[in-house]
């Protein structure tokens, strides 16, 4: 492992991607940036990603990060280079979620390569809108509040399923579908139920409903107010209803508080409702919806590699590291978030990195030991393999940290 005595730390610029379900006030509020257009500001990407690469400050001009790796193949690290084909495997994030993203989920490794491989041998446009396989690599991902923070997240255990069934009355007619407490029957039944039925259980269920949300009956502990979120928000052509809106019911309703997290396997059905994180996923953009989308649904596809389990939503406080570090372990060999709590001029110190990090600071001010740059709320950092760093805390500062295990 190469060792470096001056630290070789880049700023980082991340990308902004402007998607309608954004927020308008948390990424400016971060970045420093005006938004007197209202322009909603969705996520910050820190990465390699050819639709948002970071860039990166070099001899005081900015350059795209993956040029910079294919000149600096070493900045990766030996092992990374070795195990992920010479290119950085994770992407950094900050989601702002105002309004629910759809319902998906992602493949396993093995499941992604066969997919790529069989679409490809298809002749199926990568950028076609029914193209399910963007790429051949799975889409693990690990997220940590910044704000109060709900979704949904996998499947909820038959007893709790059987008593949704019985307490909604719109859902009577489902019964039957679970008489044998088969999960896969039951949402195999509303994904495959021709659109004329989705409206006929969930109109009356608006009308139900609506009233109750409108003299602020409804909160966001009961899945009766995404529901309506969904009615308001997620209406497909000619003012169906959105097949989503069983999944809510359906999936577990989590709440996650700044500083948890919560890891989403391959196969785990989930959506982001609401809220602000960080996140860290593999580099991949193989996603299966499942509602609550105008995108491409495609059921056969999401029923083959779903996870049809319980799930008992796991919450992750963070593995300590030492008395400033905490680790959001994961099964995911390809990334690991941390996060970096320091106090009035204490001090972090970095071991020497065996693969590239990114520092993200949400919160204070840092100067490094040694040249004496100062980042503060907002500035991002890159950090290549083999180097070792010490920052110091200018007042009370947290920072997230993306990295290889």
């Amino acid at each position: 492992m190469i060792k470096v005595k001056q630290p070789q730390i880049f700023p980082l610029q991340g990308a902004i991607q402007h998607y309608a379900w954004g927020g308008f006030t948390y990424l400016p509020e971060l970045l420093g940036i005006d938004n007197q257009e209202q322009q909603p500001f969705a996520e910050l990407w820190m990465g390699a990603h050819d639709r948002g690469p970071g860039m990166i400050q070099t001899n005081g001009q900015f350059e795209p990060l993956p040029k910079l790796l294919e000149e600096h193949p070493n900045w990766l690290g030996k092992a990374v280079q070795q195990n992920f084909g010479g290119k950085l495997p994770y992407l950094f994030k900050v989601l702002d979620v105002r309004q629910m993203l759809s319902i998906q989920s992602h493949p396993t490794k093995t499941q992604a390569e066969a997919g790529f491989r069989r679409e490809n041998e298809q002749g199926i446009p990568l950028d076609a809108p029914n193209r399910n396989f963007k790429d051949d690599n799975h889409k693990p991902e690990v997220m940590a509040a910044l704000t109060e923070f709900w979704l949904l997240h996998g499947f909820k255990n038959q007893e709790a399923l059987e008593r949704c069934l019985r307490a909604v009355p719109e859902f009577s007619s489902l019964l039957p579908h679970f008489a044998n407490r088969n999960i896969f029957q039951l949402y195999k039944a509303v994904m495959e139920m021709p659109q004329a039925e989705v409206d006929r259980i969930l109109q009356p269920m608006e009308q139900r409903l609506r009233p109750l949300a409108e003299s602020g009956k409804l909160d966001k502990r009961q899945p009766e107010y995404w529901a309506m979120q969904a009615f308001d928000h997620h209406r497909l052509d000619g003012g169906h209803y959105d097949r989503g809106v069983f999944s809510i019911f359906f999936f577990n309703l989590v709440k996650v508080m700044p500083g948890e997290g919560i890891y989403q396997g391959a196969g785990i059905p989930h959506a982001y409702l609401e809220g602000v994180n960080v996140e860290l996923m593999a580099n991949s953009d193989n996603v299966f919806r499942g509602g609550l989308t105008v995108k491409h649904v495609d059921v056969p596809e999401l029923l083959e590699h779903l996870v049809f389990e319980p799930v008992e939503p796991q919450l992750l406080k963070g593995d300590p590291v030492s008395e400033t570090e905490w680790a959001y372990r994961t099964p995911a060999p390809d990334f690991q978030l941390n996060r970096i709590q320091l106090s009035e001029g204490q001090h972090y110190q970095a071991p020497a990195t065996e693969g590239a990090e990114i520092v993200l600071i949400i919160e204070g001010e840092v100067s490094l030991e040694s040249g004496g740059r100062t980042y503060s709320r907002g500035d991002a950092f890159f950090v290549p393999a083999g180097s070792e760093y010490v920052l110091r805390s200018k007042g009370k500062s947290l920072l997230f940290k993306a990295l290889t295990p």
